[in-house]
């Protein structure tokens, strides 16, 4: 079938027969057929212009779309490469802390062995001076006790007579030897 145009209606003419159709009611049917055509030609016109902006509309909201998901794309891997980067920066600040901290550690305790060195140190020194004040007071108690034999012996010389005013410290005991006042 062929398709029938505005312009094949309008152009269209009719045999004429005896009994046939009112030419002007034809005519004017034909006029308003061209009419109603005319409307739904200009009508379909604006509906491919729509459809054809809508399209053109659609084609570039798909290539934004494009473009939106390759930079989620693009940021989404930024984002993993960042957050690898601050997990592998974060080991790399412990592991230093660590070592920092057993560096300290360290230092630690080699002074805490060195204190106790010290220490130990301080002690034998003490024990030592405990030891020869011990010996150097037992040193002198054998003196005295030894003074004290001497002392109380009886005398083997002449009694000499006292001096007056001799200017010793100590006393002479009745046989002319000097006695010394220890307080212990």
């Amino acid at each position: 079938m062929q398709k029938i145009t505005i312009i094949d209606i309008q152009h269209k003419t009719f045999k004429k027969k005896l009994q046939g159709y009112d030419p002007a009611d034809v005519d004017q049917f034909l006029d308003d057929v061209i009419e109603a055509l005319e409307d739904e030609a200009s009508s379909r016109a604006a509906l491919e212009a729509e459809i054809s902006d809508l399209k053109e509309r659609i084609s570039h909201f798909k290539a934004m779309e494009e473009s939106l998901q390759n930079t989620l794309l693009l940021a989404q891997r930024t984002a993993d490469e960042v957050k690898g980067s601050a997990h592998k920066e974060a080991d790399l600040i412990r592991a230093e802390a660590r070592m920092s901290i057993e560096k300290e550690i360290a230092a630690y305790g080699d002074r805490a062995t060195e204190a106790r060195r010290e220490c130990q140190r301080h002690l034998e020194t003490s024990e030592k001076a405990k030891s020869e004040l011990r010996s150097l007071l037992m040193t002198h108690l054998a003196l005295l006790e030894k003074t004290e034999l001497h002392v109380s012996a009886p005398p083997s010389r002449p009694a000499r007579a006292p001096a007056a005013d001799s200017g010793s410290e100590g006393d002479l005991a009745p046989n002319g030897s000097a006695t010394a006042f220890i307080d212990v």
